[in-house]
C-alpha cells in the first residue's frame, strides 16, 4: 500500500507597507492563519508597543526599517522616489531572508511598491502571492497631488499590472469587486469586514472598571466620591448601575487622513452646544471621545483648544488596545467620518463599533449601504447639520427617551443580527481556501 503523505498547512508571509496596529483587518487575517496551523510571518512598521498587539501572540513579527529622516527634508518628488527606493529595497531584503512561506499575504494599499516587490519576492521563492484590496493606492495619492499627477497615473498603472499578476485577490466590498473587474480586469473574491472576537457587548461592571482606570487621566470621567465615576456607581453588593443623569458618551476613530474631514464633526457638536444653550435642557452633557493617530491630529486638536464649550467636551486619548472595544461597547453613539477616495471601501471603526452593539452616525458615500441602513442600523449624514440634527434628536430626553425607544430596539436588533455573522465564520467562508490549497 501506498503510504499517505501527511499535508502541513504552508506558511503565510503577511505584509503591511504601513503602521501594523493600525490595520486591524491584516492581523485579524494573522490570527486566523495562525489559528488554523499556519506559522505566520508579519513584516510592516512596529511601534515601540508592537509586542502588545495582539497578533504578536500569534506571529512573528518582522520590523520594517524606517525610512531615514534626511529623506523627508529633499524636495517633494525626489522625497517621494528616495522614500519608494528605500521601501522597496529594505522589503526586498526581508522578504528573501524569511523561512520560507508558501503564500505571502499583502495589503493594498499601499501599493507601491509593496506590489512589485511582493510579486518579485513570490516568483523567486515560488510562492502563492495574495493581494488584498482595501482601497486603491492612486486614489489615495490623488487627495494631496491631484488626478492629472503623472505619480498617481503610474501608481494606478502599477496597481493594474500586478494586480491582474496576482495568483488570488480578496476586496473589501461589492462595488470594489465589480470595479476591479471592470477596470482592471482583476478578478477578486469579496471578503466584507466583520468585527473580531474581542468587539462585544459588555457588562456594566466592566464598564465601571474602564471609567475608574479613565478617570484617573482625564477628569470627565471622575468625580471626587469613592466607587463613582461620571457615568456609573459601584453598590455595596458590588453590583453596577449607570446614573440617569449621566453625560452623553459619544465615540469616534480616525487616522487623522485627509479622506475624514473632522471640521464636520465640530462643526456638529457646535449646532448640538448651540441648542443645549439655547434651552435644550433635555440635552445631556456630551463627552466625546476621539481615538487614534494620524497626521492631521494636531491640526485638529488646535482647532479644538480654540473651542469654548460648555456642555461638550472632546478628548483624543490613545487607548491600549484591549480598552478600545470597551470603550465603543460603554458609548452611547458611534461617528463615522470616513468617506474613501475611491468610493468603494467601508469603515472598519463601524464594523467594531456594530461589533460591539454600538449604533452609528456615518458619513455616506458611494457603497456605504453595503454595511449601514440608514434607520434600520445606524444614521447616514451628508452634512454637519445632518450631523448635528440625528445627534440632537438621539440625545433628547437621554437616558429614557420614549420618542426613540422604537428606533434603538430596531437598531439593537439589526446590529445583533450582524454581529452574528463574525469575521472567523466569514474568513473560514471567502478566504481560507486560498491558503489551504497550495
Amino acid at each position: 500500500m501506498m503510504a499517505v503523505t501527511k499535508r502541513h498547512p504552508g506558511r503565510v508571509c503577511v505584509v503591511v507597507l504601513g503602521d501594523v496596529g493600525r490595520s486591524p483587518r491584516m492581523c485579524y487575517h494573522a490570527q486566523s492563519l495562525a489559528s488554523r496551523g499556519h506559522p505566520v510571518d508579519v513584516v510592516g512598521y512596529m511601534r515601540k508597543d508592537a509586542e502588545k498587539l495582539a497578533v504578536a501572540r500569534s506571529a512573528t513579527l518582522y520590523p520594517l526599517w524606517q525610512v531615514p529622516g534626511w529623506i523627508s527634508g529633499c524636495p517633494g518628488l525626489l522625497a517621494y522616489l528616495l522614500k519608494a527606493l528605500w521601501q522597496a529595497v529594505v522589503l526586498f531584503i526581508i522578504l528573501m531572508t524569511l523561512p520560507h512561506f508558501s503564500s505571502l499575504l499583502m495589503q493594498n494599499p499601499p501599493g507601491v511598491p509593496a506590489m512589485p516587490v511582493c510579486w518579485l519576492a513570490c516568483r523567486l521563492r515560488r510562492a502563492r502571492l495574495v493581494v488584498d484590496w482595501h482601497n486603491y493606492s492612486y486614489t489615495i495619492m490623488a487627495l494631496s497631488v491631484g488626478r492629472q499627477s503623472p505619480l498617481v497615473k503610474i501608481t494606478r498603472w502599477l496597481e493594474g499590472v500586478f494586480g491582474r499578476r496576482a495568483d488570488a485577490n480578496l476586496c473589501v466590498t461589492r462595488a470594489m469587486q465589480q470595479d476591479l473587474a471592470k477596470n482592471w480586469g482583476v478578478v477578486a473574491e469579496p471578503l466584507h469586514d466583520r468585527p473580531a472576537a474581542r468587539f462585544h457587548p459588555i457588562p456594566p461592571e466592566e464598564t465601571h472598571e474602564l471609567f475608574v482606570r479613565l478617570g484617573k487621566i482625564y477628569q470627565a470621567f471622575s468625580t471626587t466620591v469613592p466607587d463613582r465615576t461620571a457615568f456609573t456607581e459601584r453598590h455595596a453588593d458590588g453590583s453596577v448601575a449607570l446614573f440617569d443623569d449621566r453625560p452623553g458618551l459619544l465615540v469616534s476613530g480616525t487616522s487623522w487622513t485627509e479622506d475624514e474631514d473632522f471640521s464636520v464633526l465640530l462643526h456638529a457638536l457646535q449646532e448640538y452646544e448651540s441648542a443645549r444653550e439655547e434651552g435644550g435642557h433635555d440635552l445631556p452633557r456630551l463627552v466625546c471621545v476621539i481615538t487614534g493617530r494620524g497626521p492631521l491630529k494636531e491640526f485638529y486638536c488646535q482647532l479644538m483648544e480654540r473651542k469654548h464649550w460648555n456642555h461638550v467636551e472632546v478628548l483624543t486619548p490613545w487607548l491600549e488596545e484591549d480598552d478600545y472595544p470597551r470603550l465603543l461597547a460603554s458609548a452611547d453613539l458611534g461617528v463615522s467620518l470616513h468617506t474613501s477616495s475611491s468610493g468603494l471601501d467601508l469603515p472598519m471603526k463601524v464594523v467594531d463599533m456594530f461589533g460591539a452593539g454600538l449604533p452609528v452616525c456615518a458619513f455616506d458615500f458611494k457603497c456605504l449601504s453595503e454595511l449601514v441602513e440608514h434607520g434600520e442600523n445606524g444614521f447616514v449624514f451628508n452634512s454637519a447639520s445632518q450631523l448635528a440634527e440625528q445627534l440632537i434628536a438621539w440625545f433628547r430626553g437621554f437616558p429614557h427617551s420614549q420618542q426613540m425607544a422604537a428606533l434603538r430596539r430596531r437598531f439593537r436588533q439589526r446590529i445583533g443580527e450582524f454581529r452574528s455573522q463574525g469575521w472567523e465564520a466569514n474568513w473560514e467562508r471567502h478566504a481560507r481556501h486560498l491558503f489551504d490549497d497550495v
